[in-house]
């Protein structure tokens, strides 16, 4: 073996490990979330603003680093304000109406919902930039849907009352998981321009400011004398759950390829249905596998194609 390969190799194999790390952190999102509801009487946006307070010093701080660097290269004011409302569409809106949706549904079906969301942005990328879409990824798209379908069947009772919540639930984790494939729709456009890692400080900056100018304009409830609970969920959930993952993920793309981290990010379902288990009691149906497993080779095919 040539020591070229052999470096390959090893920068594959690094690529991996930070691939998988950077989902199985990115799955305690909604863990952390589901925590704060069953311990404090936390709401939604609190819970997120505390979220993006924690986080925000990081990405402002790697923002500058970045645009420090010889090779930096200035936004335009075009990108300035394209940066602005893709990053609030895919950490603004997206989270926040994923944090509603998780208020009614389990972190389980949650993360299954959201896993659809490359399924929306090979549809996306068909009606917008008329990428033809092969009979084969048409095939992946009914698969991963079927799948959703039985996943999401066998948790609701159609006959109680608690099923209108479940199904409201869904409706905001779905149209979380539509905003968020148009986040990427949207990043696929900048990114090759300025880079994966500068692109993610400035659009989770301008996400922050988004949630914080949102909460003080909305909400009534003081950011101090809350449950120290809430604090601690909100910081692990800044650290572990969105900072770390976001630079992890980044870092697997610059070794293997956006396809291939794609493809290494599907653990994320599973992660999350075996951290739900072991620290929300959540029950694992056979069903819920059943439907996860549709899920992740219909998200595969669709990484292969792409």
């Amino acid at each position: 073996m040539t020591p070229s390969l052999t470096n390959n190799n090893q920068r594959i194999l690094k690529g991996i490990v930070l691939a998988l790390l950077g989902a199985i952190c990115f799955s305690t999102k909604a863990i952390f979330v589901k925590l704060a509801y069953r311990d404090t009487h936390v709401d939604a946006l609190t819970l997120l603003a505390w979220r993006m307070i924690f986080s925000v010093p990081f990405f402002v701080g790697a923002a500058l680093i970045s645009s420090s660097k010889a090779t930096n290269t200035k936004f335009t004011p075009r990108q300035w304000a394209y940066i602005a409302v893709v990053g609030c569409l895919g950490y603004y809106i997206s989270s926040l109406l994923d944090f509603l949706g998780l208020a009614y549904v389990s972190a389980s079906i949650e993360r299954l919902i959201l896993f659809v969301y490359p399924t929306l942005v090979l549809l996306m990328s068909a009606l917008i930039f008329k990428v033809k879409i092969k009979p084969l990824q048409w095939l992946a798209v009914v698969i991963t849907y079927v799948g959703l379908a039985i996943a999401f069947t066998s948790e609701i009772d159609w006959g109680a009352e608690q099923s209108k919540n479940f199904l409201l639930g869904s409706v905001y984790i779905f149209i979380c998981a539509f905003t968020y494939a148009a986040y990427i729709v949207g990043s696929g456009q900048l990114i090759p321009q300025v880079g994966a890692s500068k692109f993610n400080s400035y659009a989770m900056s301008f996400a922050s400011v988004g949630v914080l100018l949102h909460f003080a304009a909305f909400s009534q409830v003081s950011l101090f004398h809350l449950p120290a609970l809430v604090y601690v969920y909100s910081f692990l959930m800044a650290v572990f759950s969105t900072v770390i993952p976001s630079y992890l993920v980044t870092a697997a793309i610059n070794r293997m390829g956006s396809d291939n981290t794609a493809i290494v990010g599907s653990v994320g379902p599973v992660s999350t249905i075996v951290l739900a288990n072991v620290f929300l009691s959540e029950a694992v149906t056979f069903w819920q596998l059943i439907g996860t497993l549709l899920i992740l080779v219909g998200v595969w095919i669709i990484s292969k194609q792409k």
